[in-house]
């Protein structure tokens, strides 16, 4: 009869895999990473959540978010670590994800160095200071403020009768 390998503390695990204890009790609160209870209270894990972490550091990495990072470690059977295939087969469907984030970052470049050849950070004219302002067409100032308000309310300092 073979034994089960001797399971590794909160503290170990964060050790070797290069993380804070704090970051593995994230992940267990998150559902991405399970330990158990010793006899003792302590937490600890398998051996196998090594490969799990290294994982989940991997995806985020690539720029996942923990939600997606979860929605991924689901489609493994029973909760087991990912294998070399499962890796290939999830990374694979993220190529549209960064495709995209380095076309976005692609684009800001080339508004960036446009940018810095004009230098203007104009709040009427910059698109990458000021973006999608659909507002500054119609000129300098405040353009959503109520004019109907009387001038002097609101005014600190200032009583209905316009003396201090």
């Amino acid at each position: 009869m073979k034994s089960s390998p001797t399971p590794l503390s909160i503290g170990q695990l964060a050790q070797r895999a290069g993380v804070a204890t704090s970051a593995l009790r994230f992940y267990e609160a998150e559902g991405l990473l399970a330990g158990s209870r010793s006899a003792g209270g302590h937490r600890q894990y398998p051996r196998h959540a090594l490969r799990r972490v290294a994982f989940i550091r991997a995806a985020q990495n690539v720029g996942l978010t923990l939600p997606q990072i979860k929605a991924a470690l689901a489609t493994l059977p029973d909760g087991r670590t990912p294998t070399k295939a499962d890796w290939a087969r999830l990374s694979a469907s993220w190529a549209p994800l960064l495709d995209a984030r380095i076309a976005a970052l692609q684009a800001l470049r080339a508004k960036l160095t446009g940018c810095i050849g004009c230098g203007c950070l104009s709040l009427k004219a910059c698109a990458l200071y000021n973006p999608l302002d659909v507002k500054r067409n119609e000129g300098p100032g405040a353009r959503m403020l109520d004019v109907a308000a009387p001038s002097n309310a609101g005014v600190a300092g200032q009583s209905e009768t316009g003396r201090s």
